[in-house]
C-alpha cells in the first residue's frame, strides 16, 4: 500500500516528521516496506537554459545546443523537433539515470560533436507517454529548480506491507486513522453532507443475487465534461504508481487509495436498458477494461445491461459501457461485493485489480452510501454537470458487532498491565464504542470478531515494546504441562542422534505382512483390513527393517554409506500398551575419515557404533548411563554373536548389534548393517527431582593409574570385570578401561586374560603409596569375589 506523506496529512493534523511516522507505522502493525524520495532520486535533473541550438553540420534532424545549467554552459547533441534558442527545459547530466529508458547517461560523441548530458521528454522521465519532443517550461522557470519541485513530486512516498486482515487500512484515511490512535496526531473528519439530487436516477438496478451483491448504491450525473484531472490530483496518483487517465476514472482510482472504496463510472449513453446484477451463464464473455477477453464459467458475479455481461463484479469493467473524453452523462456505482465470490472469480481468471485486492478483504458496508456523496462531490468540482437522487438496491449487510470488554483480560492475554480507562481510550480512538462493559464494533473492521482482537488493538497502540520481554528458556515462559515426559525426551534423543552424523527420516508406520513377521510380529490383530497398498498392510514391530529398505534403495542409487534414524511408534499388539514410542536407527556400509597422512582410513562399520549411538540416545534422554548393563538376549532379527542389549536390571532401555544375515538376505540388502532400537518410555524416572550429580569439578590433586591383569574363565564378560573394580571404591575410583584381551600361551586352555586400567582420583588429599597399595588390594579382592578371576602374575 503506498501513499505519500502530503496525502497523508490531508486526513492527519500532525506536525510528526518522516522518520517518526515510519517508525510508528511499523510499531502498530503496519510493517514498513520501504520510502521512497523522489528528491534523491531526481536531484541530478533541474532546469537549464538552452543558449543556443545550431543545425548539427553532419545531420539534418540533429542540433548541437549550448545548455546553460546555471553553474557552466555544457554542449548537448539533441534530435527533438522542439529544442530551439531560448527555450528552458529539464537537464541530465552525465552519469545520471534515465528512468523512462533505464539508462546511464555517459558523455558521447555523435557524428563528430562532443555531447554532455541530454534534454529530456516527459517519457525519459515517466510522465506520460509523450516522446515527440523534449519538455519545455515556462519562460519565468528559474534556472537550477529542481524537477521535482517543478512537477511537485519533491513528496516522500511510503510503502507499508498489510497483512489480508487489516482491510481498513486499504485506504489512506485508515491509516491516518491508526496513527492518530497511536498519538501522533489528530483524525480530520469527512464532510459528509449528502449532495442533493435533481429528480429519480432513470437507471433502474435488478439485484438477482443478493448473496454475491447484497446492496448497490448508483446514481447519474449529467452533462458531464470528462478531460484529463486537474494537476493535484494526477501527481498524487502517480507518486503511487498510478497512471491518470481521465476525471471520471481517475476519481474512482483516487476513492480506492484515499477510503479503500472501490468505484466504477458507466458512459450512461452506452447502458441498454437498466442495470441487473446476476450469477453468469456459462460461455458468456467480457471485453474487459485491462484490454483482455473474458469467456466465463458461470457463476460468477457479473454487472449487465440488457446486451449483456459489462462487468464483473467488485473486479473489472467492460470496455462497451467505459467512460471517454466524449462522456457527457455518467453512471456511478457504489456496491458491495461478497468477499468470498470476489476471490474465487479474481482467482479463476487470474484477473488482480485494486478493486479486487479491496473486496476480498472486505470493504466497509456502512461506507458505500457515504462514499457516493462523496464521489459525486468530487464529480460536480471537477467534471461539472447535474446529480441525481441516489439509487439504492438491496440492502446494506449488517456489521453490528458487540464484544464484552474485560480489561483484565488484556493482562492475561497479552502479560502486560494497561489502565482500563487507557484500554478504554485506545478503543475509542480506533472507532470503537462502548455502552458500559460492551464494546461495539466498528464497521470498517471487519478482522475483529472476539475479545482477543481487542486485547491484540490494546496493545498494538499501546506499543509492543512495552512489553517486559520474557525468555523463552525462563521456568515461567511455558507451563510444565507444555511438553509432557515422553515428548522431551523424543526430542532430546532426536537432537544427540543428529549431532552424531544420523539423518534422520520419516517413514510409514506399515510394512508388508511377511516383513513384519521377520521382526517379531505374530498377532494377526495388526493386520490393516483396507492397506492403502498390498505391500503395507501390517503395522510395524519395528521401525528398523523401513531404515534398511530406505538405505538400499540409497545403496542402489550411488548412495552406499547410509546413517538413519527415526523416532517414531512401533507396534507389538493391540492393547493399550502394545505401542512405544522407538528412537531407532541403523548404519549401513563403511564409516570413511581421512588419516593426516592422506591415507583412507575407512572401515566397516560394527556394533560399537550403535552401541555408541544407542548410549548417547539414551544418556540425551536422562538414562544414567554409567549405570547401563550389557546382556547378549537381543531379538531373534540380530546377530546372536554380534548384540546385546543396554539394561538397568529388569528394564531393557535398548537393544542394538548387527543384523543377522539371513534378515538382510531375505531384504535383498547387502551388509554389514548394524541397527540399534531405544525405548524411550522405558527409562525410568529419576528418584528424586534435583538429584543430578552437579558438573565434574577438576581436582587439585594427581590422578593416579594402575594396570591389572586377570586370569578369568573365558565365558566371564568384561563388563563383570568392570563393574567389580569399580565397586571396590565408588568415591576415588572414577574410571576403568579393558585394553588388552589375550588368549594363548602362558593362559590355560579356557581361561583369557583381561587386562583394566584403573584411575584413582583423590579429592581431599594426595594418596600415600600405602594408600594406593592399600586400593589395590580392594579393587583384587573385588575382582574375584565377583567373577572368580586371579591376578595374573
Amino acid at each position: 500500500m503506498k501513499f505519500t506523506l502530503s496525502w497523508l496529512k490531508e486526513y492527519l493534523d500532525t506536525d510528526a516528521d518522516l522518520t517518526t511516522i515510519t517508525d510508528t507505522l511499523t510499531a502498530i502493525g503496519l510493517e514498513l516496506e520501504g520510502v521512497e524520495d523522489p528528491g534523491e532520486k531526481f536531484a541530478p535533473f533541474k532546469v537549464a537554459y538552452v543558449e543556443s541550438a545550431e543545425k548539427h553540420p553532419d545531420a539534418d534532424k540533429l542540433r548541437v545546443c549550448q545548455v546553460n545549467t546555471g553553474e557552466e554552459v555544457l554542449q548537448v547533441v539533441c534530435g527533438a523537433p522542439n529544442a530551439r534558442t531560448g527555450m528552458k527545459g529539464i537537464f541530465a547530466p552525465v552519469g545520471s539515470y534515465v528512468p523512462g529508458t533505464d539508462l546511464w547517461l555517459k558523455k558521447g560523441n555523435i557524428r563528430g560533436q562532443e555531447s554532455n548530458g541530454m534534454l529530456v521528454s516527459e517519457r525519459e522521465m515517466g510522465l506520460s507517454d509523450d516522446h515527440e519532443g523534449i519538455i519545455d517550461l515556462p519562460e519565468d522557470t528559474p534556472v537550477g529548480t529542481p524537477f521535482t519541485q517543478i512537477y511537485g513530486m519533491d513528496d516522500p512516498v511510503i510503502d507499508i506491507g498489510l497483512t489480508p486482515d487489516r482491510s481498513d487500512c486499504t485506504g489512506v484515511y485508515g491509516i491516518a486513522r491508526d496513527l492518530a490512535a497511536a498519538g501522533l496526531g489528530t483524525l480530520k473528519p469527512i464532510d459528509t453532507t449528502p449532495v442533493k439530487g435533481m429528480g429519480d436516477c432513470p437507471i433502474d438496478v435488478d439485484l438477482q443475487t443478493p448473496d454475491t451483491c447484497p446492496h448497490f448504491v448508483g446514481r447519474l450525473v449529467r452533462g458531464v465534461k470528462n478531460g484529463p484531472s486537474p494537476d493535484w490530483l494526477q501527481k498524487q496518483l502517480k507518486a503511487v504508481g498510478l497512471r491518470p487517465i481521465s476525471a471520471l476514472v481517475d476519481i474512482t482510482n483516487f476513492f480506492s487509495m484515499a477510503y479503500g472504496r472501490p468505484l466504477h463510472v458507466y458512459d450512461a449513453d452506452k447502458l441498454s436498458g437498466n442495470i441487473h446484477v446476476r450469477l453468469a451463464e456459462a460461455g458468456e464473455t467480457l471485453d474487459a477494461l485491462n484490454d483482455k477477453s473474458y469467456t466465463l464459467a458461470g457463476g460468477e458475479t457479473a454487472i449487465c445491461d440488457d446486451s449483456g455481461v459489462i462487468g464483473l463484479g467488485g473486479i473489472v469493467g467492460g470496455t462497451s459501457t467505459g467512460s471517454e473524453e466524449d462522456t457527457v452523462n455518467v453512471f456511478i456505482e457504489a456496491a458491495y461485493f461478497d468477499p468470498m465470490s470476489t476471490a474465487r472469480t479474481g482467482r479463476d481468471h487470474g484477473i488482480i485489480s485494486d478493486a479486487r485486492y479491496r473486496f476480498e478483504r472486505g470493504v466497509d458496508p456502512d461506507f458505500t452510501q457515504v462514499g457516493m456523496e462523496l464521489a459525486t462531490k468530487m464529480v460536480l468540482e471537477l467534471c461539472g454537470g447535474e446529480a441525481s437522487e441516489i439509487l439504492i438496491a438491496g440492502k446494506k449487510p449488517d456489521a453490528t458487532r458487540t464484544i464484552d470488554f474485560d480489561p483484565a483480560y488484556t493482562e492475561k492475554l497479552a502479560g502486560v498491565s494497561i489502565d482500563a480507562g487507557k484500554q478504554k481510550q485506545i478503543l475509542e480512538t480506533l472507532g470503537f464504542t462502548f455502552k458500559g462493559n460492551t464494546a461495539s464494533v466498528p464497521s470498517w473492521r471487519v478482522d475483529v470478531e472476539g475479545k482477543a482482537d481487542l486485547v491484540e488493538e490494546v496493545v498494538r497502540i499501546y506499543g509492543f515494546d512495552n512489553i517486559a520481554p520474557v525468555s523463552v528458556r525462563s521456568e515461567g515462559a511455558v507451563t510444565a504441562s507444555a511438553e509432557t515426559k515422553t515428548q522431551m525426551r523424543t526430542r532430546l534423543a532426536r537432537t544427540a542422534l543428529a549431532a552424531r552424523g544420523l539423518n534422520e527420516c520419516v517413514t510409514w508406520s506399515f510394512m508388508s505382512k511377511e516383513l513384519a513377521g521377520s521382526f517379531g510380529s505374530n498377532d494377526n490383530s495388526l493386520t490393516l483390513s483396507n492397506p492403502i497398498s498390498s505391500e503395507l498392510d501390517q503395522m510395524r514391530p519395528s521401525i528398523l527393517p523401513n531404515l534398511i529398505q530406505a538405505a538400499g534403495k540409497n545403496a542402489d542409487r550411488g548412495t552406499p554409506n547410509a546413517a538413519l534414524f527415526e523416532v517414531g511408534p512401533a507396534f507389538q499388539s493391540v492393547k493399550a500398551d502394545g505401542q512405544q514410542i522407538v528412537a531407532a536407527g541403523i548404519r549401513h556400509g563403511s564409516v570413511s575419515s581421512k588419516h593426516w597422512s592422506g591415507a583412507d582410513a575407512s572401515r566397516d562399520i560394527d556394533l560399537m557404533d550403535v552401541k555408541a549411538d544407542a548410549i548417547a540416545a539414551l544418556e540425551a534422554a536422562g538414562a544414567p548411563a554409567a549405570n547401563l548393563q550389557v546382556s547378549r538376549d537381543a531379538p531373534d532379527y540380530y546377530h546372536p554373536g554380534r548384540s546385546g542389549t543396554l539394561r538397568l536390571g529388569k528394564f531393557v532401555l535398548a537393544q542394538f548389534g548387527d543384523l543377522h544375515p539371513a534378515v538382510l538376505e531375505d531384504m535383498d540388502i547387502k551388509g554389514p548393517v548394524c541397527g540399534f532400537e531405544v525405548f524411550l518410555e522405558a527409562i525410568p524416572d529419576a528418584k528424586k527431582k534435583g538429584s543430578a550429580k552437579p558438573l565434574l569439578k577438576l581436582s587439585a590433586f594427581q590422578p593416579v593409574e594402575r594396570d591389572f591383569a586377570f586370569i578369568v574363565d573365558e565365558n566371564v564378560e568384561a563388563d563383570n570385570i568392570i563393574r567389580a573394580a569399580k565397586g571396590a571404591d565408588k568415591d576415588l575410583i572414577t574410571d576403568v578401561d579393558v585394553f588388552d584381551v589375550y588368549q594363548g600361551k602362558g593362559v590355560d586352555e579356557g581361561k583369557k586374560s583381561v587386562a583394566i586400567n584403573v584411575i584413582m582420583q583423590p579429592k581431599e588429599q594426595t594418596m600415600t603409596d600405602s594408600e594406593i597399595d592399600g586400593l589395590s588390594q580392594k579393587i583384587i579382592a573385588a575382582v574375584t569375589s565377583k567373577t572368580g578371576g586371579v591376578l595374573r602374575g
